[in-house]
């Protein structure tokens, strides 16, 4: 019954009197309890009570925000955020579909058969420290000075695991890491990257330009100081646990497992977090202390993974953090590669005080498979012209002849849908204002190797142009700049902050 107008209605009680006691003395064998009076609004909860997407994000949003409050805050409780299974299932259909297995030669698509118990199965194990990293498989990939580049791949589960990890993991560091670096990390790109880059060179009183290469980073990183530098953040021992189990795991080469001291193998999951976090450490924030206390001009930073460019106003600045540098990294078993580790005269001012002095024109330097190099518009203003590195164009170019190779008999529908997205891919990434020539020469020879594979193929009637250019056009997209100019688009992703600090 309702009480009076603008009254609180009276506590609720009862009608159904409990079992085996009802109004005797009997004690009751269940109590049913009534209702109070609500006073004042209840307590909001801090996770919903459905396993979702949402409650994983809002999870993850107060470890951020606790991250962004106190920066010295450590981390003791994170380890049931990586074993729910939703989020193992969400990490589960981020991974690649078609990607290589692992050790266990277990597929996405077979572990997804029985996804369920699969996870409930890899939650348990992780909850109560049953879980084994296995050893990862070591690929070679040709890299493009003649060496080869080491790749792990790594189980289906550790995959998961770690994925899982990471995304739990980036809460934190996300609100540590500086400006300035742009590698592997959420809603960043190698063209934020290449944009900061272009706008600190054009906008900054940039003269001289230092093109660091870390000499195997991957293979190199100093197991215990990569713990050490988690240990500043997070102190939840069973987190720690795991990320030793993963850098510890050793490689399989050649059907004989080798146990490994140094390094983390690149195409695992949690390889990019952890090259980040050791740099972040080892060289980020020192980079940023040096700008402030001992450059005497401009300095600008930009950093992708282990690929790093840095700026200066003045040759001697750069001189001295080069040696500072040298030293910096040899204390955490790091070196700076001798030849590909460059300083060189490049900005505004470069072209005009070099041929003052004789020579010739600045050296170009590659960054993020683009070559840069000092270009002027046509009103005669300092622009830094980006362009697809000719060793990048010969190398994909090669891999597409072999490709073709490989599909020569293949019905050309095929081998047509395959030329395109490997030619939109392309365009995609290198559509670069100003980089249109590169684009048609990369379409060019795409097109000179299908032809001169399907004339090839058949011994009794060529094929003759005017059938190839139909092909052409019909499958392989025109070039395209899809990106705009670094001014524009750095504009509204900074909203007037620096781009590089």
């Amino acid at each position: 019954m309702m009480n009076g107008r603008r009254r609180s209605d009276s506590s609720e009680v009862p009608t159904k009197f409990p079992n085996k006691g009802g109004r005797s003395a009997v004690p009751p064998a269940e109590e049913t309890e009534g209702r109070g009076l609500a006073k004042g609004n209840p307590s909001k909860q801090t996770k919903p009570r459905a396993q979702h997407r949402r409650g994983l994000q809002h999870a993850l949003e107060r470890i951020r925000e606790a991250a962004l409050r106190d920066k010295g805050l450590q981390f003791t409780t994170l380890w049931h955020h990586v074993y729910s299974v939703e989020r193992l299932r969400q990490a589960y259909r981020s991974l690649k579909r078609k990607a290589a297995a692992g050790v266990d030669r277990v597929t996405w698509k077979a572990y997804g058969q029985r996804l369920e118990e699969n996870l409930a199965d890899l939650s348990e194990r992780l909850k109560h420290g049953a879980y084994r990293a296995k050893p990862v498989v070591r690929t070679y990939i040709p890299k493009p000075d003649g060496g080869q580049r080491p790749l792990g791949v790594t189980t289906l589960e550790d995959k998961i695991a770690q994925r899982a990890t990471v995304e739990v993991l980036n809460a934190i560091y996300e609100a540590d890491f500086v400006g300035f670096s742009y590698g592997f990390r959420p809603g960043r790109s190698a063209h934020m990257a290449l944009d900061a880059l272009a706008v600190g060179i054009q906008s900054r009183k940039v003269n001289w330009v230092l093109d660091v290469d870390i000499r195997g980073f991957y293979d190199a990183m100093d197991h215990e100081w990569m713990i050490r530098f988690v240990e500043h953040r997070i102190v939840d021992k069973r987190v720690v646990r795991h990320i030793n189990k993963w850098l510890n795991a050793g490689v399989l080469e050649e059907g004989r497992r080798i146990q490994v001291e140094e390094g983390t193998p690149q195409g695992a999951s949690i390889s990019p977090l952890l090259s980040n976090i050791y740099l972040h450490y080892a060289y980020d924030l020192w980079a940023r202390k040096w700008r402030k206390q001992e450059a005497r001009g401009e300095m600008i930073i930009v950093r992708f993974a282990d690929d790093i460019i840095c700026g200066f106003q003045y040759e001697a600045d750069a001189k001295r953090f080069k040696k500072a540098l040298e030293a910096r990294m040899g204390k955490f078993n790091l070196t700076l590669h001798p030849e590909k580790t460059r300083l060189m005269e490049f900005g505004r001012f470069a072209a005009h005080n070099r041929r003052r002095r004789g020579r010739t024109k600045p050296e170009t330097f590659d960054f993020l498979g683009f070559t840069h190099s000092c270009g002027q518009t046509k009103k005669g203003k300092f622009k830094v012209l980006r362009q697809t590195s000719k060793k990048r164009l010969r190398r994909k170019l090669k891999e597409v002849k072999h490709k073709l190779r490989v599909r020569m008999h293949d019905p050309i529908p095929e081998v047509g849908a395959y030329l395109r997205s490997v030619v939109l891919g392309h365009h995609r990434y290198f559509g670069v204002p100003r980089n249109g020539p590169a684009l048609c020469a990369f379409t060019g020879g795409v097109v000179r190797h299908w032809y001169r594979t399907l004339r090839r193929r058949s011994q009794r009637k060529r094929l003759k142009w005017q059938r190839m250019k139909k092909l052409w056009y019909h499958y392989l997209p025109p070039p395209k700049i899809y990106h705009p100019y670094p001014e524009q688009r750095f504009v509204v992703m900074t909203r007037g902050r620096s781009p590089v600090r």
